[in-house]
């Protein structure tokens, strides 16, 4: 993986363990609606962070936008449970920041690719 991808994947490896954690504190009434929907979406970010690492070009960026809307939709989701009460305002707090990061480096490895994508059409 390069730098900016292996930041990236243990970034996330570091927020799933902490969205993990608070999920599991979730009273059992909401088990199978908010719990399930955010411990599978953040492992599947995780995946799909896998999955971009390994394709090229088109693919790859039609991975990394396809994980950039896991992300905006594990967004909403944390704020719905935090305004349900189920996640406290510290806990949104980072949670929110750790998923804005994690955007932050997909956009910036989205801009990497079109850049790299850009520079291979003009050899030649």
């Amino acid at each position: 993986m390069s730098e900016s991808n292996l930041l990236l994947f243990q970034h996330w490896e570091r927020t799933l363990s902490d969205l993990l954690d608070r999920t599991t504190k979730f009273p059992k009434a909401v088990r199978f609606t908010f719990t399930t929907r955010i411990d599978n979406l953040a492992l599947d970010v995780l995946e799909a962070i896998v999955a971009a690492r390994y394709t090229t070009g088109r693919a790859r960026r039609s991975r990394l936008e396809e994980l950039d809307g896991k992300l905006t939709r594990l967004r909403v989701l944390l704020r719905l449970c935090h305004e349900r009460g189920l996640l406290s305002p510290g806990g949104y707090e980072l949670t929110s920041r750790n998923v804005d990061e994690a955007g932050r480096m997909v956009g910036g490895w989205l801009k990497a690719s079109a850049g790299q994508r850009a520079s291979s059409s003009d050899v030649g």
